[in-house]
């Protein structure tokens, strides 16, 4: 694929999370995502929903799972592209256009999700990472980026 761009996430246990972004499925949710990152807005957020064979979740700097940036919700990017394993997916309310900040990462297949949540990633290193997270709804002591970082 031409768009090489990625983003990374070093978590606190040590290790980096790189995952290929997706703009040609995405467009506006990776420029969302980017721009965030730049900006240093996942930088200390935890995962605060963490659910064994399903996903996790992050990016919401409250932690609590009901806070997001003070940007504009998205309108949905839906496409074909399948939940699987190290798919990276944007988290939001009923509302299909209500994404803002917070993403989740598939452990495991999660196909009932497919056109329904916008597909803007996908893990190429450091899936162990993701799948040594703390679990728990939320975990009792979460995960956390360290920093996220956009690399061209």
């Amino acid at each position: 694929m031409a768009d090489a761009q990625t983003l990374t996430l070093s978590l606190d246990s040590g290790g980096d999370v790189v995952i290929r972004l997706r703009a040609d499925l995405a467009p506006g949710h990776v420029e969302r995502i980017t721009s965030l990152a730049k900006d240093g807005f996942y930088d200390g957020v935890v995962f605060h929903r963490v659910i064994p064979g399903f996903m996790a979740q992050g990016g919401d700097p409250t932690g609590t799972g009901t806070g997001g940036s003070d940007l504009p919700d998205l309108k949905a990017e839906f496409s074909k592209e399948p939940h699987v394993r190290g798919t990276c997916s944007m988290a939001r309310t009923p509302n299909p256009n209500s994404a803002n900040s917070q993403f989740f990462i598939c452990f495991d297949d999660a196909r009932f999700l497919d056109g329904q949540y916008t597909v803007w990633g996908e893990v190429i290193e450091g899936m162990d990472y993701v799948d040594a997270l703390p679990k728990g709804e939320p975990p009792a002591k979460p995960g956390k980026i360290v920093k996220a970082t956009v690399s061209e």
